[in-house]
């Protein structure tokens, strides 16, 4: 099939797939209990590899920067810089892709599975909804949580940063502070908890979607998974710069 083809078509299924689960939501059952299961298993079940991932970001990027800000005198603004380089971009960006790796791959993996093991027909010939009781539910979690823990990576990224420049280049811990918190406006926090809300969205719909859509027995499951994988992760990097460019222009974010 010609790539343009074949990509119109995932994307009408992804689409088609998410209208449906949250068209679902409006009717019952809800299956709130899975809604619960599933922010338990996205958000805390997450939390670790996220707050490792934020804590040694905001540290490698004093270890990077610090002493190119001090050869112009302006080392003072390091607290700022790490603040606004996490908050904007690097804290939802690395977020998305470690939810990404950890739990959108689970997700197509899982779903593949019920699949090839004819789970899903299942389902429906019981009368189950797949769309309301499999899909809705990881979607609302990925929606809800991404952000939660966007903003803990950004917490501990400045954490991390400013035990870099205490313990390495001396710098008072209050100085870095004050400068992170001088740096950083609502609107940098508000276009920060908006991005992964997206991201949220186009990491599970891509699971999902690859993973309801697996063929081949349990070598497709493998393909499933890692497609889910690349795919979501490159979506997450191309929505960011236009979703960068839209809160620019809705914010003025950048713009002093």
């Amino acid at each position: 099939m010609n790539p343009i083809t074949k990509f119109i078509f995932e994307l009408q299924g992804i689409s088609l797939l998410v209208w449906r689960s949250f068209t679902g939501l409006f009717s019952r059952p809800r299956y709130a209990s899975e809604w619960i299961r599933q922010m338990d298993l996205i958000g805390v079940g997450s939390l670790p590899i996220v707050l490792l991932t934020g804590f040694f970001t905001g540290a490698v990027l004093v270890l990077q920067t610090y002493l190119t800000l001090q050869a112009y005198s302006i080392q003072s603004s390091t607290g700022q810089l790490v603040a606004t380089s996490l908050v904007r971009e690097l804290g939802p960006v690395l977020t998305a892709l470690m939810v990404s790796g950890r739990i959108g791959s689970a997700i197509a993996a899982e779903l593949g599975s019920m699949v090839v093991s004819q789970q899903i027909d299942a389902m429906r010939a019981f009368g189950t909804d797949p769309n309301r009781k499999l899909v809705a539910p990881r979607l609302i979690a990925l929606i809800l949580m991404l952000p939660l823990l966007t903003v803990a990576a950004d917490i501990f990224g400045l954490i991390g940063g400013a035990i870099v420049a205490d313990t390495i280049y001396n710098q008072d811990v209050n100085a870095f502070v004050n400068s992170a918190r001088e740096g950083i406006q609502v609107k940098d926090i508000i276009g920060g908890v908006v991005k992964p809300v997206f991201f949220g969205l186009v990491v599970g719909s891509v699971a999902c979607h690859k993973g309801l859509s697996t063929t081949g027995g349990t070598v497709g499951v493998g393909k499933s998974t890692t497609d889910s994988v690349v795919i979501a992760s490159i979506w997450v990097i191309i929505f960011d710069f236009f979703l960068s460019k839209a809160l620019q222009y809705l914010l003025d974010i950048g713009k002093m």
